[in-house]
Parts: C-alpha cells; structure tokens; sequence
C-alpha cells in the first residue's frame, strides 16, 4: 500500500493559472483518512511552498529546492549546501548574459542584485520565491547556499544560458533545466530522486510504498526513485521513458486523476 506521494508543482499539480485543481482539499482529506502523506517536491523555495499550502504546513513534507532541502512539520530532515565559493563561481558565469535573471538561493531566502531588481523579474521570481531580496553584492549575502538559479526571459534556457553552466560546471556539480525559462544549479549528489530516497530511510518505507508525479526533466531522478510513477500527457518526452503511468494534463487536474486510479486499484 502507498505511503506518500511526492508531487511535482508546476506543469503537474497546479494548473495552467498556477492554482490548485479543483477537488484537490477533498483528495487531501481521503488520503489522510488513509494515512497518505502528501509530499510537494519542487524546485520552488520552501516557503513558495508554504503559501500554496498554508493550512497544511504541519502534514505535508515538502521537498523544496529540487531537492536541496526538506521540511517536515516545520522541521528540517536534511539539506544540501554548497560551499559559498563554488556558489559565487557559478553566478559568476551567469553575468555577461542580457535578459537573465540570477538568484542566489539559500535557506533563508532568496537573493538578487539591486541591478535587476526591475518589475519584470521581480514578477517571475516571486512566483517561485515568496521570500526575496535585493543586495548590492551576492559576496554580502550571509546565508547558507542550496541552489543557485537562472532565469532566461526568453524562454529559451535550453539554448542560451544552461548549456553554458552545463559544459562549465556540469562536472562538479548537477546542472538541471528545470523548464524553458528556469536553470537550476546544485550539487552534483542531489536532486529530487535523491531527496526522496533519503525521506523513504528516514520514514522506513520502499519504493513500493510510494508513487511521483511529475511533468519536467528535473522530476526524473523522482521517477525512478519510486515505484508507482506517473508522467503527464503534458510532460517533456524524454520525462515519459521514466514514468510507469501516463496521466492527463495539470489544466485537467492529472494528479487528481492518478490518484484516483490507484485508490481504485486498491494500492491506497
């Protein structure tokens, strides 16, 4: 029987507005009901996380970060910094690029320049970063580095900004298009596969205990890291080779769906 389910957020579980399908608080209380933990796990800063999720802060376990740091009940199960030096190297490399937007991420919160802090950046990240600020130099930021971000305004991440940090650092450390607005850099021995494992040791369940949805290249370490995997018909192709299950889209409300198909399957 499954035990948790992990939940990617956007292009999965939040729709094409960015809100929560419908029926969703109804599906929560019916896995509750069954001891189902509910499990966001996401490249969005924790309390990105917590503003969708609000009433719900002492149940779910979030996965924030792509993995980089996990939250339960308000505590930290564990996190993956990055030293500061190796944090400032890659935004570093992110400079010389027009429209692109660099966040350091830490875990307090999330930091950019005083340079971009113009409206049509700030929009963008505080979708994804309820917590943010802008400072003179990333060098005066005093906090702990989990993640460092771009955001190419173009919508064309694949082209211009990732495969520049990939070939650069792509060997010390993991480089994730996260979608085709969004690079993510984090250490090389992370990500949300990795993250889920270490919760499934903490929790003392197998991946037969667990099922992912997921809809972005990011989410496929998760996939192969749980046994009831699911894909949405939305998701980037090369994510579907991972997926056990194809579901429909988040614009009608996927997740939903495949819970309901494993309910009726008896596996919750």
């Amino acid at each position: 029987m499954i035990k948790i389910i992990f939940s990617d957020m956007d292009g999965t579980l939040l729709d094409e507005k960015g809100n929560l399908p419908q029926g969703f608080d109804e599906m929560i209380l019916k896995l509750k009901e069954r001891g189902v933990i509910f499990a966001p796990a996401s490249g969005r800063q924790y309390y990105s996380l917590l503003k969708s999720f609000d009433k719900y802060k002492d149940e779910f376990l979030f996965i924030a970060e792509n993995g980089t740091l996990v939250i339960h009940k308000g505590k930290e199960v564990f996190s993956s910094p990055m030293p500061k030096k190796t944090a400032l190297e890659i935004l570093k490399t992110g400079e010389g690029f027009k429209k692109i937007l660099r966040v350091y991420c830490g875990k307090k919160n999330a930091y950019v320049l005083d340079s971009q802090n113009e409206p049509e950046y700030i929009a963008e990240l505080s979708k994804y970063f309820t917590r943010n600020e802008a400072v003179n130099s990333f060098e005066e930021v005093d906090d702990v580095p989990i993640k460092m971000s771009f955001f190419d305004m173009t919508g064309k991440a694949a082209e211009n900004v990732y495969p520049i940090i990939k070939e650069k650092f792509g060997k010390t450390m993991q480089v994730v298009l996260a979608s085709d607005y969004w690079t993510d850099v984090i250490n090389s021995d992370i990500n949300k596969g990795v993250a889920v494992q270490n919760v499934q040791k903490i929790l003392g369940i197998t991946p037969d205990e667990c099922a992912a949805f997921g809809d972005y290249l990011n989410d496929a370490q998760m996939m192969q890291a749980v046994t009831y995997s699911f894909a949405m018909s939305n998701a980037h192709p090369d994510l579907k080779k991972f997926a056990k299950y194809e579901t429909v889209s988040n614009a009608e409300y996927g997740v939903l769906v495949g819970i309901e198909k494993l309910m009726n399957e008896g596996l919750i």
